[in-house]
């Protein structure tokens, strides 16, 4: 599915948002690895994004994303994916 990213595919994903989007993490490695993945999203702030169970953001706020347009957003989990900890590395990239 388009809203699913599963982690034994590797670390970066590309998702285009077209209607509210919820997405889902998979096959993230035990407690004692940590894992980070870099979502490359367009449109994202166009439509409401739900995130997976356990992020948290930045500052304690979800980021306003671009309507039309691309952010980079990036991720990591130490703990078997329990906590997420998400940032924006880009906003409204060419």
């Amino acid at each position: 599915a388009s809203t699913a990213i599963d982690m034994s595919l590797g670390n970066y994903f590309s998702k285009t948002i077209s209607g509210t989007t919820t997405f889902t993490v998979s096959n993230v490695p035990s407690t004692g690895t940590a894992m980070s993945l870099i979502l490359d999203l367009t449109n994202g702030g166009s439509a409401t994004v739900n995130w997976w169970s356990g992020v948290t953001w930045a500052g304690g706020t979800v980021p306003t994303l671009t309507a039309s347009g691309r952010d980079v957003l990036g991720f990591f989990t130490y703990d078997g994916g329990t906590t997420w900890s998400g940032f924006v590395l880009g906003k409204a990239l060419a």
